[in-house]
């Protein structure tokens, strides 16, 4: 085999150093969530992030609802304590003639889209809804906040996880339980982050916690 012209000739150390020189991204799936600040409450939003797909969406389009349980944790002192916490649930139907979804957020003030909505714009709902009170924290003090969502297994509906009344407590014990292994589940985190550096957002109503 003819060797490489002087110009071709790469050293082990150039690999090594050229190496370091590429950034290094997280895969798409993984990507951040993005956080906002309205002067009270914490908001999030994923656009990468695809939840009705795979076993919800076959589930949705066997005329069963999907029940998706979200939480977001707000930790303090080096991500090692939780500040705050606050579970949400959504109800999912599918429209199987207009292929499209309707979505329920129950808790204190339940909330309904206004129509069914093509699955991009019904998940962006879902987490437009999303929001964790900042009440308490230095606006420069560093903390991360976490976004969790994962489907409800049968043994979560079996307790009543799609039912209003559900409270506080039991929602929180339903989050600790592990997901069934038919039962997807995401984690996104941000951080650290410092309120004082964020991007203001449009109060988007009250909020939780």
């Amino acid at each position: 085999m003819p060797a490489p012209a002087r110009g071709q000739q790469i050293s082990r150390r150039s690999w090594l150093l050229a190496g370091l020189a590429v950034p290094l991204f997280p895969a798409r799936g993984a990507q951040p969530i993005e956080v906002t600040f309205d002067g009270d409450n914490l908001h999030v939003s994923a656009p990468s992030l695809h939840f009705l797909t795979g076993k919800p969406l076959e589930r949705l389009k066997d005329a069963a609802t999907v029940v998706f349980l979200s939480q977001l944790t707000l930790f303090s002192d080096n991500h090692d304590v939780v500040f705050r916490r606050v579970p949400e649930r959504f109800v999912v139907s599918y429209d199987l003639w207009e292929e499209k979804f309707s979505v329920t957020q129950l808790g204190s003030t339940p909330r309904s889209t206004p129509h069914v909505l093509p699955a991009p714009a019904a998940e962006a709902w879902c987490l437009e809804g999303l929001a964790i009170s900042a009440m308490g924290m230095a606006p420069d003090r560093p903390f991360w906040l976490r976004f969790e969502l994962r489907t409800a297994d049968q043994k979560d509906l079996s307790s009543g996880a799609g039912e209003p009344g559900l409270n506080l407590r039991s929602l929180i014990e339903l989050f600790s339980r592990k997901p069934g292994p038919d039962d997807p589940n995401w984690t996104r985190e941000a951080g650290p982050l410092r309120l004082e550096d964020l991007r203001r957002a449009a109060g988007r109503g009250a909020r939780n916690g």
